[in-house]
């Protein structure tokens, strides 16, 4: 039974738990709530931000008390004073439903980061030339004599660090995330208090440098910097920081300069030799020979703009114990881990000294059952790392300074068989909670959605990459698919967010982009341009933006959306009005339309999809605008797309045969270029029936990029039969071939030739959650949700759910015994109101109930004559309807209710 109060929960600033290091120009709050009666609502709040625990909890705020205010706004604004810096301060939330009831959240903390004029800690480095896969290793003693209230680091490095406080390691791996550190570089920021001693203390740090022009990271320079800042009880502060007085060991584990493991030269390999391991270097009694460190020149001439980094760090989700192969010979043994994991090995073994243990890498075997030497379909002699033992009776080891890829571990070296516990695999990623769920009748389809979920859990690595081994990078395309099951499925907004921040700060100066970033774009290997994928900068914008209801996020990238927009729309043809391929200015530029082994006609000097895709951005944009009240830009916006529209409809668009050409002059008419066209609301409204029947024929025609579009335009435009069909296909192509072969992770694309865990191609998870359970999201920021399952012959039930910046949306629907007869329960957040589409092929022919009693009979709403238990902003047809339930009324194939938050359990049957 839910309460008939409502309970705060969920607290966050800028949609973040409990943030380290918010930076206080653009601060909101946000909450989520839970129980009170069906239809309950926020109807007024209170925000108290106080310097002290204690003031929120009198209801006092000392720093800000917004006072009461009346709504239900997704964020609240912080309007107070200027918030200090290096602050912790604490917030609470007071609510009163349409009752008047008060309820009062807890109080959190939020901390506030670092000043760029109060950064005085200076990046160090090791004396000597830096190296391409260099390693250093820092330490740093110091004494806290008094009792510590507050002790926090500031901490980050050029590349990835690990750190230690008094011989314990804090934070995560994969750290600091990858930016391009001339525009952006993060730091880290962790509470120690609790790991100071009374006494001598001691700071410890790893720090990679990577720096060989490789395509995922910007070389910048290597560089270490730490600035911390103690809070005694007595009110006296004191600091540490990195500067000359840092030493750094002389004799470290690390090889330096190892080769690297891909050819795109993203990680190394790590070569350990435990011999030159000492565990107390983390620690007060080291006594170990040392040099002192130096300033890191080019940085400290730069001084990098730092902030504070808001996606989570790696960290390790499961421990796996692989299976032995049944190939296996001495000092050569082959581990399965059953699926695909980005992480790495753990080795616990005894020790024989100097004894070098190989653990090589792969997704698959060759054929004498040992690892293939590659990083997926691209040949590799170096995808390993070494462990060189000191011969201890137990040693421990992971290579954990970079994210590895793989399904298969062959151990060479070690001289006998590894015994249970010798191996152990860590799949481990950036940790973005998983928040939603589905599950059906079919083992297919959960299957398929399990698989997509691992791929897209292994792609997310400090940024969301393509493939977790083969390049780990960035892409713009691959990322606005990749947001569909994300936004859905995972707690991401942040790790979204910042694949716009990044290409805005890579933007070039005609306002295009590379092809990835952040990367070393100069160097020839990577000065690669894919024009189309430029456009999906708008639309996962808008994607991130519909999901959030967030308008910060439209004023912070509209503009490098919009120089974009304007780049590619400057480039029409004086005579046609579309945008040539031939004019692209790069030297070294691709267009593949729908990738990968695209087939669309490519042959003409203007491109279908490309000139949709960027109608679509405009369109897109003028609606940005719009929400910006910038009318003028809307205008341009809206001129700029209707002459290119116009365009395509005269030169593009085969209105004999309602069908769009692949390009100018190609008589081929794919059903990729069809379906982004159909998509997007180009199709004439007249041809639209034809088009649709056309291309739903056509089965499964379109690769990875374009078969989003197919499958939206498929369950949303009436075809959710065939939509439906594709994702249950089970033969060549399809995402259930790859299941059908055992495969536990997604294809980079149907063909079993790349990438077996490629997380562009994962969105058929998301289809099942919005059309087949039905949860659809019908107004920005989930304050209207469309509940609209699709019930195939086959399936006896499907249940899932989304976590929406509102609170939960769930959904469950089975068939009864009773021919016709379905079961569907729904729960809708505070805040959120929701259409449920009950199918129906005869509206005047059902009955439906809710909890037992009718509302719908006749064709007609008939709700129970019951006393509605408050106001409501939706117009009910009569002062008795049933609470909750607003309305009712037929739609094509469908009885549509309109209801209020709360849990509902309907039934529908033959009259």
């Amino acid at each position: 039974m839910r309460s008939s109060e409502l309970i705060i929960h969920s607290l966050r600033v800028n949609d973040i738990d409990q943030p380290m290091g918010m930076d206080g120009d653009s601060i909101a709050f946000s909450w989520k709530l839970d129980g009170g009666e069906r239809g309950a609502a926020q109807a007024a709040y209170r925000v108290l931000v106080s310097a002290v625990r204690q003031e929120p909890y009198r209801n006092q705020g000392d720093i800000w008390d917004s006072g009461y205010k009346e709504g239900h706004p997704l964020r609240v604004p912080y309007e107070g004073m200027p918030l200090g810096t290096q602050r912790r301060y604490w917030w609470k939330a007071i609510i009163k439903d349409r009752m008047g009831r008060i309820a009062e959240s807890e109080s959190v903390p939020f901390d506030t980061g670092l000043a760029r004029e109060e950064l005085k800690a200076t990046w160090i480095w090791k004396p000597g030339e830096a190296q391409t896969n260099d390693f250093a290793y820092f330490r740093k003693t110091f004494r806290s004599e008094r009792d510590v209230k507050l002790a926090k680091l500031f901490v980050s490095a050029h590349h990835v660090l690990q750190l230690f406080v008094n011989g314990q390691r804090v934070g995560g791996f994969g750290s600091p995330a990858p930016t391009n550190p001339l525009k952006t570089k993060y730091y880290l920021a962790y509470d120690v208090t609790k790991l100071l001693l009374d006494g001598d203390n001691c700071i410890a740090a790893i720090v990679h440098y990577i720096g060989g022009d490789g395509q995922n990271y910007v070389n910048g320079w290597p560089g270490f910097l730490l600035q911390g800042h103690i809070e005694h009880e007595d009110g006296t502060r004191a600091t540490v920081m990195t500067d000359e007085t840092w030493d750094c060991l002389n004799d470290i584990p690390h090889r330096i300069g190892t080769p690297y493991q891909q050819k795109r030269r993203i990680t190394a390999i790590e070569a350990y030799d435990a011999r030159l391991a000492d565990s107390s270097w983390t620690t007060t009694e080291f006594k170990g020979s040392c040099t002192k460190a130096v300033p890191s020149r080019r940085i400290e001439e730069r001084r990098w703009p730092m902030k504070w980094q808001a996606i989570p760090e790696g960290a390790a989700e499961e421990t796996i114990v692989p299976a032995p192969m049944p190939v296996q010979e001495i000092g050569r043994q082959v581990f399965d881990a059953g699926k695909i994991v980005s992480g790495w090995p753990r080795l616990t073994v005894k020790g024989a000294r100097g004894t070098k243990v190989r653990i090589r890498y792969s997704e698959d075997l060759d054929m004498q059952g040992y690892v293939k030497h590659n990083v997926c379909n691209e040949t590799s002699e170096h995808y390993y790392d070494d462990y060189t033992m000191a011969g201890a009776d137990t040693e421990i080891w992971e290579p954990s300074l970079s994210y590895k890829a793989f399904r298969y571990a062959e151990v060479t070296g070690y001289p006998e068989p590894l015994g249970e516990g010798g191996i152990r695999i860590v799949s481990a990623h950036t940790a973005v909670d998983r928040t939603g769920c589905f599950r059906s009748s079919s083992e297919l389809l959960n299957s398929l959605y399990e698989a997509c979920i691992q791929t897209q859990k292994n792609n997310v690595l400090g940024q969301l990459v393509d493939c977790p081994h083969r390049e780990q990078a960035q892409y713009l395309a691959d990322s606005d698919l990749q947001a569909e099951l994300l936004l859905f499925q995972f707690d991401s907004v942040p790790i979204v967010e910042k694949v716009l921040a990044d290409f805005a700060d890579g933007q070039l100066a005609d306002g295009t982009f590379p092809f990835v970033y952040p990367s070393n774009y100069e160097h020839p290997d990577f000065h690669i341009f894919i024009p189309e994928w430029d456009l999906h900068f708008p639309t996962l914008l808008h994607k991130l933006y519909r999901h959030t209801g967030d308008t910060r996020l439209l004023e912070r990238f509209y503009e490098p959306a919009r120089r974009m927009a304007l780049h590619y729309a400057g480039l029409a043809d004086a005579e046609l009005g579309l945008i040539p391929q031939s004019r692209i200015r790069k030297p070294r530029h691709w267009h593949i339309s729908d990738h990968p082994y695209p087939e669309i006609d490519h042959s003409g000097d203007y491109l279908t999809v490309q000139n949709l895709k960027l109608a679509h951005g405009l369109n897109l944009l003028a609606e940005m605008a719009d929400l910006l009240a910038d009318e003028a830009d809307a205008e341009r916006m809206k001129a700029y797309s209707h002459a290119l529209t116009e365009a395509i409809m005269t030169h593009l668009y085969d209105a004999d045969r309602k069908r769009f050409r692949d390009s100018y002059g190609s008589e081929q008419s794919h059903q990729g270029t069809n379906a982004v066209a159909l998509h997007y609301g180009f199709v004439p409204p007249e041809d639209k029936p034809h088009a649709l029947e056309a291309m739903a024929a056509q089965g499964l025609q379109t690769k990875t990029l374009l078969s989003l579009n197919l499958l939206h335009t498929l369950f949303r435009d009436g075809k959710e039969e065939e939509g439906y069909r594709l994702l249950c296909k089970t033969d060549f192509p399809s995402w259930g071939y790859m299941i059908r072969q055992g495969s536990r992770t997604i294809w980079e694309g149907f063909r079993d030739i790349e990438s077996h865990c490629h997380a562009w191609n994962a969105y058929p998870a998301k289809m099942m959650v919005e059309y087949v359970v039905g949860i659809q999201l019908a107004e920005a920021g989930w304050r209207r949700v469309r509940i609209k399952p699709f019930v195939p012959a086959e399936l006896d039930y499907a249940e899932g759910s989304v976590m929406t910046p509102r609170g939960n949306v769930r959904v469950g629907w089975e068939k009864t015994a009773d021919a016709g007869a379905l079961k569907l329960k729904v729960e809708i957040p505070v805040g959120t109101e929701a259409a449920v589409w009950i199918p129906a092929q005869n509206p005047g022919a059902i009955y439906i109930s809710e909890s037992g009693s009718p509302i719908w009979a006749k064709g007609a709403f008939s709700p129970v004559r019951q006393r509605p238990t408050s106001d409501s902003p939706v117009t009910e047809p009569d002062a008795n309807a049933a609470a909750g339930i607003a309305n009712a009324e037929a739609a094509p194939g469908a009885v549509v209710i309109h209801i209020r938050s709360g849990h509902y359990a309907f039934e529908c049957r033959q009259a």
